[in-house]
C-alpha cells in the first residue's frame, strides 16, 4: 500500500510540475528570480535579464549602480538620474511591459550602463556585445580623472554613450520581433532629440535661442533652460518631458498644455536659485 502511494505521489509530481511551469508558477525549490538589487550587486545581468525586470526593479537597479560607483569610484555620482526620470514616466503610464518594444530598448540602455560600470570598476571586461558598454566605461574613467567638469565636454560624452546603448536596444527589440507603436515611436523620437541636445550643445543653444525668443517670443534664458533640461543628475526634465511627449503623441489637447506648464514649473526654481550643476 505504501509503495502504491509513493508511486501515486511521484506520478502527481510529474504531472503537476510541468503544469505549474506552464502557468508561470515554478516549483518552490526553483532558483529565485533576480531583482534589481541582485543585478546591481553582481553587474552581470544581460539585456534579456533586464527586460524581465518590472520597471520598479529597474529603478532599484539604476539607483543601486549609482550608489556603488559613488561609494568607491566617483564620490557623489548621480549621473543617471535622468534615466530614472524616464523609467518613472514609463511606469506611471503603463509602458515597458517585459517583451515590449520599449522594454527591450530600455534593457539595452541599462545593459550598456551596467557593462560600462563593470568594466570601469574592474569587475569584468565583457561588453556583452553592447556598443555602449565601452563608451560608458570611458565616460566613467574620464569623470573619475576629472576630465569632464566642463558641460560642453561632459554632455557629448554622456550622450554618445547612451546613443550607442539605445541603438543596441532598438536592434535587440527588432531581433525579438517587438514592434513600436506610433506612440512608442514618438516618445522614442523625444528621447532621440534629448540625446541630440546632449551631443550637440552649442548647436542646440543656437536653435533653442531662435525657437524661444525669435519665434514664440518666450522670455526664457535659453542657455539656462538648456543647462537645466540636459542636466543628467536630476530626473524632473526627462520625467516631465516624457509626459509632454506622450500627450503630444496621443494627442491630448487638454493634457498637453498642462504637461508643458508642469515642465516649465519644474524649471522655474532655477530662475530664482543658484546654478544647480557643480561637477
Amino acid at each position: 500500500m505504501r509503495l502504491r502511494l509513493g508511486r501515486l505521489r511521484g506520478t502527481a509530481l510529474l504531472l503537476l510540475v510541468p503544469t505549474l511551469i506552464a502557468l508561470g508558477c515554478p516549483p518552490a525549490s526553483g532558483a529565485p528570480a533576480r531583482d534589481g538589487t541582485a543585478c546591481a550587486a553582481t553587474l552581470d545581468c544581460s539585456a534579456e535579464d533586464l527586460d524581465r525586470l518590472p520597471l520598479a526593479e529597474r529603478l532599484v537597479f539604476v539607483r543601486a549602480i549609482q550608489d556603488e560607483i559613488a561609494a568607491d569610484y566617483i564620490p557623489g555620482f548621480r549621473h543617471w538620474r535622468n534615466i530614472e526620470g524616464i523609467i518613472r514616466f514609463f511606469d506611471e503610464n503603463g509602458f515597458g511591459a517585459p517583451g515590449s518594444w520599449i522594454s527591450y530598448v530600455d534593457a539595452g540602455i541599462l545593459e550598456g550602463v551596467e557593462r560600462g560600470a563593470a568594466i570601469a570598476l574592474g569587475r569584468s571586461d565583457d561588453d556583452f556585445g553592447n556598443p555602449g558598454s565601452e563608451l560608458w566605461a570611458d565616460y566613467l574613467r574620464r569623470l573619475h580623472r576629472g576630465e569632464l567638469t566642463d558641460r560642453w565636454v561632459h554632455d557629448p560624452a554622456w550622450g554618445n554613450a547612451e546613443q550607442a546603448s539605445t541603438e543596441h536596444g532598438v536592434r535587440l527589440a527588432e531581433a525579438h520581433g517587438a514592434v513600436a507603436s506610433r506612440v512608442d515611436q514618438q516618445i522614442y523620437d523625444f528621447s532621440d532629440f534629448y540625446r541630440w541636445l546632449l551631443r550637440n550643445p552649442q548647436t542646440a543653444l543656437l536653435a533653442l535661442n531662435e525657437a524661444l525668443i525669435g519665434t514664440v517670443g518666450l522670455p526664457l534664458p535659453p542657455a539656462d533652460f538648456l543647462r537645466w533640461f540636459t542636466d543628467v543628475t536630476i530626473s524632473e526634465p526627462t520625467y516631465r518631458g516624457g509626459h509632454l511627449a506622450h500627450d503630444l503623441a496621443v494627442p491630448d489637447p487638454v493634457s498637453a498644455p498642462v504637461s508643458a506648464l508642469r515642465l516649465l514649473l519644474a524649471y522655474a526654481p532655477e530662475l530664482l536659485g543658484p546654478e544647480r550643476i557643480s561637477r
